[in-house]
């Protein structure tokens, strides 16, 4: 873009749009649109097929799911536990071999101090944690023949901890040798209107901080060796997309005004995120338990 301005985001659907834009056909990319009236949720399905469609979009082969829900914002206990019940039969979509008993490692990342940043603790706060009890007492304990073992880590930030997250979470992984992980993540978004309003999956891993800039070493199949689902929700959008949307709404056309080089290190979230990321987190620590534990029934 002009004055080098470019709007980041972490959501396949955006940068699918993004190109979009520039009216070019996308070669290797299949999208599917559904959307419940009776919910008002749009889920999309965009799956990137090849590896010169991922580098248009700039982002990994795989598939990336995403729900939106304009009242997802609503403090509606309801009709959370609805998308809540909509996410997760989209998690079990994308989870291998969702329907058999394995070891689930969920890993909440994000800072705790920074309210925006701290979607995934608050989600791993929420979890029913099975593993221990399992391990020491065995499935009887929860009267179960049949039951995932569920554990949990929120690695921190760097700057806390000193080390890489990916070195945390590939150290707990090589010592419980989990069959699968899930991650969870706040995420970037270009769009104000998809703030707090959006859900992503995706079977590709994630790069923790690349929506803002801030590159980690990857969680990914490749890194960690077992498959990695990531689970985010947009809780920043960039300061420069709110301007540069303010700008195309009043039809100007000269070029960007040079305080944007300024404004794109800058991140903006909403005015109640408190009350957001707590009802957000509740949502999808719930998701994950439907997926998780929903579909095994007790025996007598």
């Amino acid at each position: 873009m002009e004055n080098g301005f470019k709007i980041r985001t972490d959501l396949a659907l955006e940068a699918r749009e993004s190109v979009g834009e520039t009216q070019r056909e996308i070669r290797g990319v299949e999208v599917e649109e559904s959307y419940n009236e009776e919910t008002e949720v749009k889920v999309t399905k965009v799956m990137i097929q090849t590896k010169n469609a991922a580098r248009d979009l700039g982002k990994p082969v795989g598939t990336y799911i995403t729900l939106e829900a304009p009242a997802m914002l609503e403090a509606d206990e309801d009709y959370h536990r609805e998308i809540s019940e909509v996410l997760a039969g989209q998690l079990k979509q994308v989870i291998p071999n969702s329907e058999a008993e394995q070891s689930v490692l969920v890993v909440g990342l994000g800072n705790r101090e920074v309210t925006a940043d701290a979607l995934g603790p608050n989600v791993v706060d929420n979890l029913f944690v099975t593993r221990h009890v399992i391990l020491e007492y065995g499935k009887a304990a929860y009267n179960r023949t049949k039951m995932n073992l569920v554990s949990s880590i929120v690695p921190g930030v760097m700057a806390a901890t000193g080390m890489e997250t990916a070195e945390i979470v590939k150290g707990v992984v090589e010592q419980t040798k989990p069959d699968v992980v899930i991650v969870i993540d706040a995420l970037a978004a270009r769009s104000t209107k998809r703030l707090n309003r959006t859900v992503q999956i995706t079977n590709t891993g994630i790069h923790p901080g690349s929506g803002v800039g801030n590159h980690r070493s990857a969680l990914t199949k490749e890194s960690l060796g077992v498959p990695v689902i990531a689970i985010g929700v947009p809780t920043v959008v960039d300061a420069a997309t709110i301007v540069n949307d303010a700008l195309e709404k009043a039809a100007y056309s000269s070029g960007k005004p040079k305080v944007f080089a300024e404004l794109n290190n800058m991140y903006v979230t909403s005015k109640d995120i408190d009350a957001t990321i707590k009802r957000l987190s509740f949502m999808i620590s719930e998701a994950i338990n439907i997926t998780l534990d929903g579909e095994f029934v007790e025996e007598e």
